[in-house]
């Protein structure tokens, strides 16, 4: 059995077979950012809900601007994330968006209005 030098570093395992390092309990920016984008969507979604069902109008109009501050902040985090390439996304293929453009297009010919 091989005795260990007490001045000399052993690898990691992640070291040793290349394997990515394994995050730890801890959050880090990106978790936050994750965790706020997380609940700002689930908060506009409630916040439709309730706008929806209004029946005061003074009511409604103040869900409508909380609403319209939580969209503005979603779309901010999902900026701030997408700059640091934490929320990354494949561009559209314009062919698929024009077949799926003129597929839903087609739809309205079915609407009584």
């Amino acid at each position: 059995m091989q005795q260990a030098n007490p001045g000399q570093q052993q690898p990691s395992p992640q070291q040793s077979t290349g394997l990515p390092k394994v995050k730890g309990p801890e959050m880090n920016d990106r978790d936050r950012l994750n965790d706020i984008l997380a609940m700002e969507k689930y908060m506009t979604m409630s916040y439709n809900v309730a706008v929806n069902e209004a029946s005061n109008d003074s009511l409604y109009q103040t869900q409508m601007s909380i609403l319209t501050e939580l969209h503005q902040a979603q779309r901010d985090l999902f900026n701030a994330m997408h700059a640091k390439g934490w929320y990354k996304m494949e561009p559209a293929d314009m062919q698929k968006v024009d077949k799926a453009f003129q597929q839903f297009s087609n739809y309205s010919s079915q609407f009584p209005y």
